[in-house]
């Protein structure tokens, strides 16, 4: 079930500070049929809002919501067809894990409501395909806090949704647990190709499970794509900066007669770039280590971290000070003393007022 939305807005008034917040601001996204969608940004940005007006919590002050070819943007939630998890999981503490994956059921009315033998076969169903058919007799306060992630996702797949939506559902998960959840996650949808819409802030959580991924800022969509495509081609300097573990390093720098110029010092052929001032990021994994290279950084030090090995510097034109570049080795680390040749394909010039992203012919490093 494709989920579509075109033109959505949604604004919140505070009657204390007598003035209105765009929330999201004509937001116009498509998940694909069968797609697992990601919702990335930092808190604020209307990525959660967005989940909202999709499942019916909320209703858009402008733009309409569609399922498939429906239009549900003035239906009531309980009619969309949609299931949702939220990020404190709502969980039931009274009712065992069987009592809490029923509860949907058992509140449909009319046609639309199962036999009570039915329900329970589909509750038992569902429980399998999260892995916690053992636990059906246990209570909330008994389960870790993965399972009970199970149990909610169970609780909202038990109705058969035309659409899964998950607002954050791994943020309360230590981190080895939401690695294990996040795979989970990948396999119960791709088990039952259900159209998801996943919300998070953590960029590494969302390139890692997402088909797609559609990045937010202050409400407004600053760019969709496949994960790696977005990584690779980012189309604004915000973008670049909030992909990418270790973050992007951002230099204030200049082109001038196709050159990008570090601090006075020309460090790669850019060509067919105008002149004039921009913002250079440069990727961790674009720095290649060559004492003869024409990028002169400070070594501070070297951390071999597992399978990386980072090379700590200074340079006077980057935005923090330092930066970290990721190579293949520590002795050719060592050896290059802080000099760099750089990957054309790794390195992105951005406009130094708007912060788009200023094209440039790549040539061999």
């Amino acid at each position: 079930m494709e989920i579509r939305v075109e033109h959505l807005t949604k604004r919140f008034y505070d009657r204390g500070r007598r003035q209105t917040t765009t929330a999201v601001s004509d937001l116009t996204l498509t998940a694909p049929d069968g797609a697992l969608m990601g919702l990335l940004g930092p808190s604020g940005c209307g990525k959660s809002t967005t989940l909202n007006m999709i499942c019916g919590l909320e209703k858009p002050d402008e733009g309409r919501i569609f399922f498939g070819g429906e239009d549900v943007t003035d239906l009531p939630p309980e009619v969309r067809g949609v299931g949702m998890v939220f990020q404190n999981y709502a969980l039931y503490p009274h009712l065992t894990v069987l009592q809490n994956i029923l509860f949907p059921l058992e509140n449909l009315k009319g046609a639309a409501r199962p036999s009570r033998e039915e329900m329970v076969r589909r509750a038992r169903e569902t429980a399998a395909l999260v892995e916690i058919e053992a636990l059906l007799d246990r209570r909330p306060r008994e389960l870790s806090g993965g399972q009970q992630q199970r149990v909610a996702i169970a609780r909202a797949l038990v109705k058969r949704p035309r659409v899964l939506l998950l607002d954050e559902p791994l943020s309360n998960l230590d981190a080895r647990l939401r690695l294990q959840t996040r795979e989970e996650i990948c396999r119960i949808q791709r088990e039952t190709g259900i159209t998801t819409l996943f919300v998070t802030h953590d960029q590494e959580e969302a390139m890692s499970i997402s088909h797609r991924i559609a990045v937010m800022r202050e409400g407004l969509l600053m760019q969709e794509g496949a994960p790696q495509q977005v990584y690779d081609d980012p189309a604004c300097l915000f973008v670049a900066r909030f992909l990418g573990t270790p973050p992007i390093n951002v230099f204030s720098g200049e082109v001038r007669r196709g050159a990008l110029l570090l601090d006075g010092r020309a460090v790669l052929e850019v060509p067919e770039a105008a002149d004039g001032p921009v913002w250079a990021g440069i990727r961790p994994e674009g720095f290649l280590p060559r004492p003869d290279g024409p990028l002169r950084c400070a070594l501070s030090r070297v951390e071999v971290l597992g399978r990386d090995v980072s090379m700590v510097c200074t340079h006077p034109a980057c935005e923090n000070g330092s930066l970290r570049a990721i190579v293949p080795s520590r002795r050719e680390a060592e050896a290059s003393g802080g000099a760099f040749a750089l990957r054309p394909d790794k390195v992105f010039l951005f406009d130094r007022e708007r912060e788009i992203r200023i094209p440039f012919r790549a040539a061999r490093a």
